[in-house]
């Protein structure tokens, strides 16, 4: 018998997510974003990030939504262009209204300077919705990242520890209500 390629094994047989990183791709993926999926993943934290998850043909919606149903732990990588994408709000909004614990990073912005535009393309009930999810996000409390100032290690640190104590809380919570 034939053994497959383990990555072609890692498509087919997804394992459960513990933690979805929602961000803004053009912003984060391939700095702060795609670093914390690489340190969750190398400490054996079960992640999803769109770009190392999904494989061509996979159902964008579908995909994501699933994997945010089914994660413990969110976190949000705001950035300065975030509310621009519909993507990103909708997944915080599904995030915030099925009570993920979400951990917010303010990656090169301020939780003051985000705000839900009406650019005349999205319904008055989804802007709404994103309006509540993203006021709901700013105030719990986050972390804050200025890339040109800030250190690098230092806040992958902070963020992967903040991760896994949100973790560890979910899951004490799950065990007491049984």
């Amino acid at each position: 018998m034939q053994r497959l390629p383990a990555k072609l094994c890692r498509n087919v047989v997804r394992p459960a997510i513990d933690v979805f990183i929602n961000h803004r791709g053009i912003d984060t993926k391939k700095n702060f974003a795609g670093l914390l999926y690489h340190q969750l993943s190398g400490m054996g934290v079960p992640s999803f990030l769109d770009s190392m998850n999904m494989k061509p043909g996979d159902r964008l919606f579908d995909h994501i939504d699933k994997a945010i149903l089914g994660c413990k732990v969110g976190v949000a990588v705001f950035s300065p262009r975030y509310c621009d994408s519909y993507f990103c709000l909708h997944e915080l909004a599904l995030l915030m209204e099925s009570k993920k614990r979400v951990v917010p990073i303010f990656y090169d912005v301020k939780p003051s300077q985000l705000q839900v535009r009406d650019n005349g393309k999205c319904p008055a009930k989804e802007l709404q919705r994103f309006r509540y999810a993203l006021e709901e996000a700013k105030y719990t409390v986050g972390l804050t990242f200025d890339p040109v100032t800030g250190d690098w290690s230092e806040a992958l640190k902070d963020a992967s520890e903040a991760v896994i104590t949100n973790l560890i809380e979910v899951e004490e919570e799950r065990k007491r209500r049984r």
